[in-house]
């Protein structure tokens, strides 16, 4: 079949080259004009299609002569392209093995090649990083800046980062020439705004990385969390820190997590009542032991307050050792050590924890019971440790019962609920 077609192209260009040839004989063709061409003492008169013809064949000639002349420099040229990538891949391939000297080595090799060499420069660069030749992966780096100015910034970038130095990682990724930034580039610059303290710049990328899928949802999901905590921490006054918190999604405002912080930087600016009704709102919603434990530690003055909710909550959650030890250490907090012991026993009973006995023995040295507060104390170290506490002896049986006491609940009918 292709000899058939080459004999057709053979035949259907000889069969042009004599119509062309007959139809450039006619003296019809000499209307179209003459082209004369005079050498010393010769003219060379010649009509306008002719001329035209034997300036195409010239410059065919000429074209096979240049093809023949740079035929050993094309074939030099595709072998070095050829040493060059099985060079890489060679050095690769010991890059993946461990072997990084050799590595190295290949790949330095390998980078004299044009077309392989900025990514031939970042592994060997790697393969010195693995051997922990900072000189050599320096120089490697250097030379990427030459080769692709692009790679040069992602790997100055992370090569800061990795000396905690993110304001340098910053100014090497913001150059206006690389502009707009590869997604690992986007990835690398919101690290460093984080640990560079720019929590709400980094916050602002987020969109772009879930965009160009830099990372996995989950991932993404976690690391908004992060920021939006850190952008709290950061705010700077109650207007910034009132900004930021609406611009929250609905679903991490809710979230205990983010209350607690955003509480806790109001009551740092002196923005309690809004600290506090935060907490309130969200436990109302929803029950969270860690945060009742926040709300009743913050450094407010507001006791009778607190201790007002607190009661309303135990009405639902008698059996909460977060809320029974926040009740015994805001009486405590107004010198009432009978209703702080009481409260304390129950914590302790509801599986409080050594912080629930170190807060008893507080109690019992502020009323100048050593023998029990050093007891307590005791006990709070050898719960730390694992071990069982002793009891105190003071406490009578149906104290110790009522301690121990649980709130039976009941389902929607009003049935014993089963365990499990």
């Amino acid at each position: 079949m292709k000899a058939f077609r080459s004999l057709l192209l053979v035949l259907l260009v000889a069969a042009i080259g004599i119509f062309g040839a007959q139809w450039l004989g006619q003296d019809s063709v000499r209307a179209m004009g003459e082209v004369i061409v005079r050498a010393g003492d010769h003219d060379y008169i010649a009509t306008l299609p002719q001329a035209a013809l034997a300036v195409l064949i010239a410059a065919l000639l000429v074209w096979l002569l240049w093809s023949l002349i740079s035929t050993p420099f094309r074939a030099w040229a595709r072998h070095r392209r050829k040493q060059g990538r099985a060079r890489l891949i060679d050095g690769l391939q010991a890059l993946d093995n461990g072997q990084w000297q050799r590595a190295e080595k290949l790949l330095q090799s390998a980078a004299t090649e044009k077309a392989v060499r900025p990514i031939a420069l970042v592994a060997a660069m790697r393969a010195a990083e693995a051997r922990e030749d900072n000189s050599s992966a320096g120089q490697h780096l250097q030379q990427l800046a030459e080769a692709d100015p692009h790679l040069h910034a992602l790997h100055s970038a992370e090569r800061w980062l990795q000396l905690d130095k993110p304001l340098e990682a910053i100014n090497a990724l913001d150059l206006p020439a690389l502009q707009p930034l590869p997604p690992r580039g986007l990835w690398l610059r919101t690290e460093a705004l984080q640990r560079a303290g720019r929590a709400e710049e980094a916050y602002g990328q987020l969109g772009a990385l879930r965009q160009q899928q830099v990372l996995p949802p989950s991932a993404v999901a976690e690391l908004e969390t992060t920021l939006a905590l850190q952008m709290l921490d950061e705010a700077s006054d109650v207007n910034t820190l009132a900004a930021r918190w609406e611009v929250l999604p609905k679903s991490l405002r809710l979230s205990a997590q983010a209350v607690a912080h955003y509480a806790q930087r109001a009551v740092a600016l002196n923005w309690t009542d809004v600290a506090l009704r935060s907490i309130e709102q969200t436990l109302d919603s929803h029950w969270d032991e860690a945060l009742v434990a926040l709300y009743t530690q913050l450094p407010v003055e507001k006791f009778d307050s607190r201790r007002a909710s607190a009661q309303r909550w135990l009405q639902s959650h008698p059996n909460s050792p977060a809320l029974l030890l926040g009740l015994a250490r805001l009486a405590a907090g107004q010198g009432q050590w009978s209703q702080a012991e009481e409260f304390l026993h129950r914590a302790i009973a509801q599986d409080a924890g050594a912080d629930a006995w170190e807060a008893l023995g507080e109690v019992f040295a502020a009323q100048d019971e050593q023998a029990l507060a050093s007891q307590c104390l005791l006990n709070a170290l050898r719960q730390r440790r694992g071990e069982t506490p002793q009891p105190i002896q003071r406490r009578t049986l149906h104290q110790q019962i009522q301690d121990q006491a649980v709130a039976e609940e009941r389902d929607a009918h009003g049935f014993p609920r089963l365990p499990g």
